[in-house]
């Protein structure tokens, strides 16, 4: 090979290299634009993707902020209400059997629970210092009548005398005087027999009218002390029939109260039975302490099924009174006191400060405060104030829901 030939051989070569790297070259940079674009398309699908993700989240978040609400309307109370008031059954007539003579207790005839008729010996007392006492009286009385029978005969004697006028009038006077004297003091001794006496028949207690023996309070032996006997009485008589009670009805039910009207009586202890009573009167005013009216109640007690001391349910009748009836979910119960939230027809909320009434379980009475036309809130969120604003759902008609639709 001649040196010109090598020479045109190695440009030959070299040219070829060139070209080898251009070539390289532009795949590199086309690869490089490719790998561009698709990163510039991934960067671009992305932020799409995000913005839509953002506006869903936005327009679920304006959706989620906005409240609805159901609302319903205030109903008129019904005019035969009836409310329940607790009471505690008495005798028609309970008394506390007390001495009013001291003494040993002998002995006792009736123990608790015995039925008794009015004069029937309950107890006997002894005392003798009474007996004693009425001794002396009879003595002292004997002594009374032979002083004023003295002065009978002297005045007597001396009314002859002034008569042929032996003596003065002072003198006869002064014997009238001492007469009229024995025959004052004859009396307050037969007065203080007669005391004594009956102080004697205190020591036999009977029963002053018909009923039962509740309570015994002394045995055989006791010591009767008849200043005391107040606070310990030796027998406690009640009267079974007919009983009663006393209720305290509240004013606002007050005017609907009358003697004769009839009322109804239940105890926890006889479920489904009731007992009838009637009104028999009123305290005809207003304690205005507990702001309520005192109300005596009579029970015929015949069969003896009621017993005096227990604890009774009554339901007087309400009477008619200007309320209206809520559902206990519209209550907003805060500090200030119960609140009713009303919205008009751009869904602006209003509270509204109530008064209660009787609570009926489901349902409560409001005595002020709302009308009938007024839109109430169902189920109020806790932080409702005035002037929010709420998306109004109307309340669907049961009755016209559950009707199946007609056919043609």
């Amino acid at each position: 090979m001649t040196k010109a030939r090598h020479a045109s051989l190695a440009i030959q070569g070299a040219g070829q290299k060139e070209i080898r790297r251009i070539r390289t070259w532009r795949r590199l940079r086309l690869s490089f634009f490719v790998i561009f674009l698709v990163l510039l398309g991934s960067a671009a699908m992305t932020m799409m993707r995000q913005k839509s993700e953002a506006l869903a989240l936005a327009a679920d978040t304006k959706s989620k902020g906005k409240h609805y609400a159901t609302v319903t309307h205030a109903e008129p109370a019904k005019t035969d209400q009836t409310i329940s008031l607790p009471g505690t059954l008495l005798g028609q007539i309970e008394a506390p059997i007390s001495s009013r003579a001291s003494g040993y207790l002998v002995r006792w005839t009736k123990d608790i629970g015995s039925s008794v008729k009015k004069g029937e010996l309950l107890a006997e007392i002894d005392s003798p210092e009474i007996q004693q006492q009425l001794a002396q009286a009879v003595a002292a009385r004997q002594q009374s009548v032979s002083a004023m029978n003295l002065a009978k005969v002297t005045v007597d004697r001396w009314k002859g005398l002034l008569d042929q006028r032996a003596v003065s009038q002072q003198e006869y006077d002064e014997r009238r005087s001492m007469y009229e004297q024995a025959v004052a003091n004859l009396g307050a001794v037969d007065a203080n027999i007669q005391r004594l006496k009956d102080l004697l028949s205190f020591t036999r207690i009977v029963a002053p009218f018909s009923g039962v023996i509740t309570k015994r309070n002394v045995n055989v032996g006791d010591l009767i002390d008849a200043g005391a006997s107040a606070t310990r009485p030796l027998f406690v008589l009640t009267q079974m029939d007919p009983l009663r009670l006393y209720v305290n009805v509240p004013q606002v039910y007050s005017a609907g109260i009358r003697a004769g009207q009839t009322v109804t009586l239940k105890q926890a202890e006889r479920p489904g039975e009731k007992f009838e009573a009637k009104v028999v009167r009123t305290a005809r005013a207003i304690d205005p302490v507990s702001r309520s009216l005192q109300v005596e109640i009579t029970i015929d007690n015949k069969s003896g099924a009621l017993m005096p001391g227990a604890y009774v349910d009554v339901s007087v009748p309400a009477g008619d009174i200007a309320a209206l009836v809520v559902p206990v979910n519209t209550l907003l119960l805060r500090a200030e006191g119960p609140r009713v939230a009303a919205v008009d027809d751009k869904g602006i909320v209003k509270l509204h400060a109530v008064q209660l009434g009787k609570d009926f379980g489901q349902k409560v009475e409001v005595l002020s405060g709302i009308t009938v036309a007024d839109k109430i809130v169902l189920n109020p969120p806790d932080g409702l104030s005035d002037g929010d604003q709420l998306i109004i759902v109307e309340k669907k008609d049961k009755e016209k829901s559950d009707k199946p639709e007609k056919k043609n």
